[in-house]
């Protein structure tokens, strides 16, 4: 073997570098070499080994490694083999400083608009004209300029700076901490993840990123592998490497055929041990990742050079598109296309962003460019009605010429009209809304944590609220997944409960402890709950946990029996495999005879049985009509209570003649029945509830297990999912299949339509049933609204179906790795309760953003109103650009804090989903609005007009040139705010509830706000003084602002009794994207899905949309989600983006590219759905 090893170096391209090689930390490998060696696959890899190291466990002597004992635990040797070899750890990318932030929150146009309008105004303040021209230029009444403007005209420009640096700071904050919060929710997913490895001839569970080369590491049914490395040793390993190549064939694995495994790659079936050789960035996974990483740069290079040329294209928008791209990317596999086409999609995907908007998004997109257009237009109009007026007055009326000394004056009174302009537009444009549904979304996925429900994809959370249909599996879901003997036939009893050990005979109770005890995988025991008051653990085989936990039931305990056999010296084992059904096991007795245990599927072992214990432990013949009888009394009724029937059983050879233990038919027969137990894995007690409520609130739960269809109704209608006297179907996949397909054999979303509304349980499906299923729900156009399904999954092949779905769940216990790569939502607790907290939270999200479109839009509509027609009767805007912008800051910024984060109600569950076209403002929202509305604008006109009669106070009405804030305007702004807060409490119901304190007191953020912003108001109205344009009010002025305020509580009452009904000329605004662009969703590959608001952008008013591009920041923040979700991964893989990139890896393994062109159906990428024969 030595010779062997030495001789290698004569095949070697570069002998020179063998010679330095034992430099290299002493290691006798070059990473580059095991780099390469990785590379290859099957016989081309085996012979490298041989022709390198003579074989693998050569390898593991240049590694410096024992194939059997793995590494000495000690750090040293450890440290170096991160140095040399890498960790295994892919670099996430970096996240977003703050600055960056901030600098993406000033690209808003509106707010450069203000930045601009506020310098200019700043600079022109500190430019004084010679007093003696200024006469000439004229004092024109109508002043839009107030007294002392020679020392106090820079505040307002400063005031406005300062309100654009609030809101930026506010936003980028909010970005900040939610990109923190997610980078922590990843780093947490990614610890959790544990591998077995050997180190000092000990198993060990080690962090994935802990491996180093070298390592022998444990690989299992169900493991995702985090590494690449070489098989030393496999039992019947079959590994899917679809993520790697596309093959959706299992890909047998042997040291002595194909011992290369990769890391991303799934084991199927069997298990192994193999010694780790390349970790991180060098595993295959992580290759592609840095190419990955590359080639997004070298995307944006081009999009710069492409940007210059479109300059209208705002470059945060093109951010987000390169962002999204990444994303299409990652979204896409599920989906795609035949072979060819594939890259074609790839590339129009890649400039799209992702294909449909979250339900939520594409509403507000549209909502938002609505009430931008018409700010826009009052705002300009409202700009050339001020500049016309001073001209006609100025220059017509007064017949003055322009004289050049007089141009920095007339520049002056320009600013201030373009200035109140802005303000108007400020005020109509609702910025606060994307932050509203920032603030409710990051709020919710907070509060979504606490019940058990980890968002991945921000937009799932809402989306959860439309949703019509969840197809939930049934174990470890519906079930607690934990199997438990509920029905037993012991010594001719029937016992419907757990019987009391003093019930039963020692002699039964003995051989039942020991049938159990010896007759089960030694690995399968019950350990002691981890945390106070959970249940005991159950490790190994379900249901021999079942057994074993029926034996602690019976108060009598399994360890003692198992520790005075042990393993070895059980003389004989036939285990369990699906032909036998059963398992039996033989010992050896102290008299020298043997006795053999058997347990197994009760319709196969009672056949096998010719006598049966009695109630005293005695035998008694069992005879094919005892055993009729049998199945007809007790396992018949068992099974109709949906539990799975086992027989026990056992039978005595003498030591005189040892039996043939081959021949196994033999053997196990003539066997005296202990035993009949019922197994079941019992529902969740909080489930049925948990569907009821959902049933309530019109979603239908449907069940889709690979169970049995008599367990599966069982179950069903043990939870409610069935209810007596309903027309609903169960089906089996194959009978599922019939019916929905045609002579073909092709699915045809027909026969589809006629099943999927009355299904309620599918039993015996496959995965691709499931995806079936869930596709078939979600295109179908039966109904008046496209169908929103949840799908909840936990094994590896359910990934298809949790893409497919418009909000996947995987189980956060029970799941696997891939599972929880595909889904949006992982439950911690496995509970479909946690859906139903889900659904509660999305609805929730829901309502407050229509809380706050409700509370926004009567802000804006009055404060348009006001400064437009104020500006036209008086010249001035009664209320002051930076009162505006405090309105504007209290109203968005800190009116979506407080009603973005009500938390939710049960009553939330008790109306159907709102579903995709519902609008986000309904009639009586509408009412709410143009009630509150009308309210505020005769107070306000009232107060404008004849105010100064009623307080008896100077007017501030066409107040001259150089005069101090009036009272008047004050106690307008001051009015105007109040009536806002209370309004604020009002908006908090939408449904026209009239009780609109309830439940105020648990929200503690909204009554901190409301009281903050009455405190600053206060400070505001008192002290504000120059700046706010204020002048102190007596307490009794105060006590009739307050008054009118409160008036807004009671007039909330009045419009509340007015039937909505009654109002048909109101319109609905906000609807969804209409049903001709919705309706076929693979439109031009997704093109179409800009939905028209942004088709309108794309025709110059892309500026203005990007008074709106907080929307983007939404957009931004799920790609964020999703991006780092990709990039942080460390070595978790994204299954996804490798299948998309299976062209990658067929450059290095050309034998796969024909076959990957062959055969586009490959069952991750499935794109009809079809079952591949």
């Amino acid at each position: 073997m030595g010779d062997m090893a030495n001789s290698s170096i004569e095949f070697h391209p570069k002998p020179q570098q063998q010679q330095e090689v034992p430099h290299v930390g002493g290691f006798g490998c070059t990473l580059a070499e095991l780099r390469s060696l990785m590379e290859l696959r099957g016989a081309e890899a085996l012979q490298k080994i041989q022709e390198a190291y003579g074989d693998v466990s050569g390898l593991c002597r240049r590694l410096k490694t024992s194939p059997t004992e793995g590494l000495a635990d000690n750090t040293n040797d450890l440290e170096k083999r991160r140095q040399i070899y890498g960790q295994n750890f892919i670099p996430p990318k970096q996240p977003k400083t703050f600055l960056q932030l901030v600098w993406e929150a000033l690209q808003d146009v509106t707010l450069i608009i203000l930045e601009v309008a506020a310098i200019v105004s700043l600079g022109l303040s500190f430019y004084a004209p010679p007093g003696e021209e200024s006469e000439a230029c004229g004092n024109v009444s109508g002043g839009a300029e107030d007294e002392g403007e020679a020392e106090a005209g820079w505040i307002e420009g400063a005031a406005i700076l300062l309100s654009v640096i609030c809101v930026v700071l506010v936003t980028a904050f909010n970005d900040w901490s939610k990109e923190k919060q997610f980078r922590g929710l990843q780093s947490r997913i990614e610890q959790e993840q544990k591998f077995t490895v050997i180190r000092n001839g000990q198993l060990l569970q080690v962090p994935v990123a802990a491996l180093v080369v070298g390592d022998i590491a444990q690989v299992k049914y169900g493991d995702l592998l985090p590494a690449d490395g070489v098989l030393i040793q496999g039992n019947d390993l079959k590994i899917d490497e679809s993520s790697l190549t596309g093959e959706s064939d299992h890909v047998r694995k042997s040291a002595d055929k194909d011992p290369m495994l990769l890391s991303g790659t799934h084991v199927m079936e069997g298990s192994g041990r193999m010694v780790v050789t390349a970790v991180g960035v060098n595993s295959q996974t992580g290759i592609i990742f840095t190419l990955l990483g590359a080639g997004g740069e070298e995307e944006e290079k081009k999009d710069k050079k492409g940007k210059q040329q479109d300059g209208a294209m705002d470059s945060s928008q093109t951010r987000a598109k390169k962002q999204d791209g990444a994303v299409a990317m990652e979204m896409q596999p599920l989906k795609s296309a035949e072979g060819g086409e594939m890259e074609e999609r790839e590339k129009k995907k890649a400039n799209v962003p992702k294909k449909e908007k979250s339900v939520l998004q594409g509403k507000l997109t549209k909502l938002a460019v609505q009430i931008g257009k018409a700010g826009l237009v009052m705002s300009a109009i409202t700009v050339i009605i001020l500049v016309l007026y001073f001209v006609i007055e100025t220059f017509v009326v007064d017949g003055r010429v322009w004289l050049a000394e007089c141009t920095p004056v007339y520049v002056q009174y320009f600013v201030k009209f373009f200035i109140i302009g802005v303000t108007v537009l400020v005020v109509a444009v609702p910025e606060g809304l994307p932050l509203a549904v920032t603030i409710s979304l990051a709020y919710s996925v907070k509060k979504m944590m606490k019940d058990n429900n980890l968002v991945r994809h921000l937009d799932a959370c809402e989306t959860m609220g439309n949703a019509t249909a969840i197809c939930s599996d049934k174990t470890g879901t519906l079930t607690t997944n934990r199997m438990t003997v509920v029905q037993s036939y012991l010594g001719d009893t029937h016992y419907k409960e757990i019987p009391a050990p003093s019930a039963l005979t020692p002699k039964i109770l003995d051989l039942l402890v020991h049938a159990i005890s010896i007759n089960s995988a030694y690995t399968t025991k019950i350990l002691p709950p981890e945390k106070e008051g959970a249940l005991p653990r159950q490790v190994g085989n379900k249901t021999e946990c079942a057994l074993l936990g029926f034996i602690l039931d019976l108060k009598r305990d399994f360890q003692p029996v198992r520790e005075q056999i042990p393993e070895d010296q059980l003389y004989k084992v036939y285990t369990f495999n699906s032909v036998r059904k059963s398992m039996s096991t033989v010992i050896r007795m102290p008299d020298g005879g043997f006795r053999l245990f058997s347990k197994g599927a009760s319709e196969i072992l009672l056949k096998k049985c010719t006598n049966i214990l009695n109630s005293n432990g005695e035998l008694r013949g069992f005879r094919p009509r005892d055993r009729d009888d049998m199945v007809k009394k007790i396992i018949e009724p068992m099974a109709c209570d949906g539990l799975r029937t086992i027989c026990i059983a056992y039978r005595d050879f003498s030591a005189i003649q040892e039996p043939d233990w081959d021949n196994e038919n033999e053997v196990v027969g003539d066997l005296t029945c202990i035993a009949v137990v019922g197994i079941e894995d019992p529902v969740r007690p909080e489930v049925p509830e948990a569907i009821r409520k959902c049933q309530r609130a019109g979603i239908t739960v449907r069940m889709v297990t690979g169970d049995n269809i008599n367990t599966a109704r069982a179950i069903a209608a043990k939870c409610g999912i069935i209810q007596p006297g309903e027309d609903f179907l169960c089906l089996e996949g194959k009978e599922f299949n019939r019916r929905i397909r045609n002579e073909k054999g092709e699915i045809e979303q027909e026969r589809l339509d006629k099943v999927w509304p009355k299904l309620r349980v599918l039993a015996r499906s496959s995965p691709t049933d499931k995806h079936t299923l869930v596709k078939g729900i979600i295109d179908s156009t039966t109904g008046e609204q496209r169908q929103v399904v949840a799908v909840t999954g936990d094994g590896t092949n359910d990934g298809p179906a949790l893409k497919k779905a418009d909000v996947g769940f995987a189980m956060g216990i029970a799941g696997t790795d891939v599972a929880k790569e595909a889904s949006d939502i992982i439950l911690t607790d496995d509970n479909f309760t946690s859906i139903v907290k889900a659904v509660m939270w999305g609805r929730n999200v829901y309502d407050s953003i229509s809380k706050f479109l409700q509370f926004q839009l009567t802000v804006n509509v009055v404060a348009v109103i006001v400064a437009f027609t104020g500006a036209c009767i008086t010249q001035d805007s009664p209320l002051k650009a930076v009162q505006m912008l405090w309105v504007n800051l209290i109203m968005d910024t800190f009116a979506s804090l407080a009603l973005a984060t009500e938390p939710p109600t049960e009553s939330l569950l008790l109306r159907k989903p709102y579903g995709r076209d519902k609008p986000l403002i309904s009639r009586t929202m509408m009412k709410n609005i143009l009630g509150h509305a009308v309210y505020q604008l005769t107070i306000i006109f009232t107060l404008l007009f004849v105010g100064e009669l009623f307080f008896d106070i100077d007017s501030g009405r066409n107040a001259p040139l150089h005069s101090p804030p009036s009272e008047h305007y004050t106690i307008i702004f001051n009015t105007f705010v109040m009536m806002q807060l209370f309004n604020e409490i009002n908006a908090r119901k939408i449904h026209g509830e009239r009780n609109v304190f309830d439940g105020i007191f648990s929200n503690p953020i909204f009554c901190t706000i409301v009281l903050g912003t009455f405190g600053i108001q206060i400070v505001i109205v008192q002290f504000g003084g120059k700046p706010f344009s204020c002048s102190p009010l007596s307490t009794e002025q105060w006590l009739w602002c307050l008054f009118v305020g409160v008036g807004e509580l009671v007039w909330g009452q009045v419009i509340a009794t007015i039937p909505t009904s009654q109002l048909k000329c109101l319109k609905e605004a906000g609807h969804g994207p209409g049903k001709d662009e919705m309706t076929d969703e693979e439109l031009a590959e997704g093109e179409e899905e800009i939905d028209h608001a942004e088709r309108e952008l794309r025709r110059g008013q892309i500026l203005w949309f990007r008074g709106l591009n907080r929307i983007q920041t939404q957009m931004e923040v799920v790609s964020t989600f999703k991006r780092s979700g990709s990039f942080q991964g460390a070595v978790r893989r994204r299954s996804s983006v490798l299948s998309q990139l299976h062209d990658v890896t067929n450059l290095s393994t050309p034998t796969h590219v024909t076959l990957s062109a062959a055969k586009p159906t490959s069952a991750a990428g499935n794109p009809g759905g079809e079952s591949i024969p």
